[in-house]
C-alpha cells in the first residue's frame, strides 16, 4: 500500500478505506488528523463498509464516539475535538474495547497514542482546489509490515 494517496472525490476517500480495512485487525488504533473538510469521516466510512459495518458510519461529534458492530471487527469511531486532555480520553473507557474492536479517532493527535503500543496516523488534507490528500503515516513494526513500507 503506497504512504501518499491523492483523493480528487469523496469516493476516493472512502476507497482508501476500504482499503486499509483489509489490513486492520482488533486492536489497531487510527488516528485521523486534517482540517475540517478534510475526509476523515469520509474516510472512516470506507473503513466501516471494508468491514461489513451495516448501519451508516456518521460523525459522532455530538456523541463523541459510536460503536459500530456487525462487521468482521467491530468499528470504535471516536470525534475527540471537544475532548480537552488525556484525562477526558480515559472518561471514554475507549481501552476497555481496544482489543476487539479498530479504533478511529478524528482529532485524536496527542490524546491517544498511549491506547496502544503502535497505531496508524492518516494525515488528511484539502487543497483549495478540494482535492484531499493522504499521507499514512505508521507507528510501530506491525503497522510497517502490514503496509509494506519496510
Amino acid at each position: 500500500m503506497r504512504l501518499d494517496h491523492v483523493l480528487p472525490a469523496p469516493e476516493d476517500t472512502r476507497a482508501l478505506g476500504a482499503a486499509l480495512a483489509e489490513v486492520v485487525r482488533a486492536g489497531d488504533l487510527i488516528v485521523l488528523i486534517g482540517p475540517l473538510g478534510a475526509g476523515k469521516t469520509a474516510l472512516t466510512q470506507g473503513l466501516g463498509q471494508g468491514l461489513g459495518v451495516r448501519e451508516p458510519v456518521t460523525s459522532p461529534t455530538f456523541v463523541i464516539a459510536r460503536v459500530h458492530s456487525g462487521g468482521r471487527v467491530p468499528l470504535v469511531h471516536v470525534d475527540a475535538y471537544r475532548l480537552g486532555s488525556v484525562a477526558d480520553v480515559d472518561d471514554l473507557d475507549l481501552d476497555a474495547s481496544a482489543d476487539e474492536s479498530v479504533t478511529v479517532v478524528e482529532w485524536g493527535q496527542g490524546l491517544v497514542e498511549q491506547l496502544t503500543d503502535e497505531h496508524l496516523e492518516v494525515r488528511l488534507d484539502r487543497g483549495d482546489d478540494d482535492v484531499r490528500t493522504a499521507v499514512l503515516v505508521p507507528h510501530g513494526t506491525g503497522w510497517t509490515e502490514r503496509l509494506d513500507v519496510a
